[in-house]
């Protein structure tokens, strides 16, 4: 089992022509994602050449638009890599094509950008489920992948993860290799986004093959707050989570848009006393939370035996 994504998952590359597009494209096909095709407004009817999983050769036809790629391919699923200017008119064509899953991996969207778009989504009925921007998008280890994880650090396990930051969740992956994950989701650190840590968390406790959940966060906002909140009042599974950021300072932005600390708020100190009051096990550092995690994962091991 997974969340949001598996095997099955028929996917398109917006702008699949591009340098990005072709790249992870191709490592997208070798991690055994079913990419079916790809749109360029300006390339339609041509195709593309890949590498499939087994080695074969394939060309992937490219589409005028979003609307038509999934009438004429089926997809349900798109990823865009499409430059910061265009990435809103990019969404809200994935948005009115109705496509159930659309991952958005560009950095630097202006943040009035993601809010129209995110609204737009709202007033549609929600029928797109948003992962990003400026994210790592979503992995399945051993059946898809719909961003950029590298799809060799590990293999299908009990670990669900969410996390604000891409080079977090790569690492977390790789320290908890040896037990391997559900779906690793990598929701982006913008003020902001469309599916958040609680989207997450929520569907990996309906999961039946995730035991065990791990949530990165960072300061700046209260996603991790509220989160903390809806863990305290629905979640079953133990829960191990991490907060990036105890040691920057005060008013000052730090790495991601969103991560900001403002006087009274936001603080990873804060969001710490907030998770662990929902009975959360909070690590200092990524390595600290991923053994919390090995400890569970191996209680609860002997507990089967």
């Amino acid at each position: 089992m997974s969340i949001f994504l598996n095997k099955d998952n028929k996917v398109i590359v917006q702008g699949i022509t591009g340098g990005e597009g072709t790249k992870h494209t191709a490592l997208m096909l070798k991690a055994g994602t079913n990419v079916v095709g790809g749109v360029n407004a300006r390339k339609a009817g041509t195709t593309v050449k890949h590498v499939d999983a087994n080695g074969n050769d394939i060309e992937l036809p490219v589409f005028a638009t979003v609307a038509e790629a999934m009438e004429k391919t089926g997809a349900d699923t798109s990823i865009a890599f499409v430059p910061p200017a265009f990435s809103k008119d990019a969404i809200i064509e994935a948005i009115d094509a109705e496509i159930p899953l659309l991952v958005v991996i560009t950095e630097g969207i202006p943040v009035q950008d993601s809010a129209f778009a995110w609204a737009y989504n709202v007033d549609k009925g929600e029928k797109t489920r948003i992962i990003g921007p400026n994210c790592p998008g979503i992995i399945t280890p051993g059946e898809a992948l719909v961003g950029i994880t590298p799809n060799n650090i590990t293999g299908k396990g009990p670990i669900g993860l969410v996390s604000k930051s891409g080079t977090l969740t790569y690492q977390m992956m790789y320290e908890l290799r040896d037990f391997g994950f559900s779906t690793a989701i990598g929701i982006g650190g913008d003020p902001v986004i469309g599916t958040t840590h609680i989207d997450a968390i929520e569907a990996f406790e309906k999961d039946p093959e995730t035991k065990i959940i791990v949530m990165i966060g960072e300061i700046g906002g209260d996603a991790e707050e509220r989160a903390a909140a809806y863990i305290k009042e629905h979640v079953t599974k133990p829960v191990v989570g991490y907060v990036a950021g105890f040691t920057a300072p005060e008013g000052k932005t730090m790495g991601h848009a969103g991560a900001i600390v403002s006087s009274g708020g936001g603080t990873a100190q804060a969001k710490q006393e907030a998770l662990e009051a929902a009975g959360v096990k909070v690590g200092k550092t990524p390595s600290a939370t991923a053994a919390l995690a090995r400890e569970i994962l191996e209680k609860a091991s002997i507990a089967s035996a």
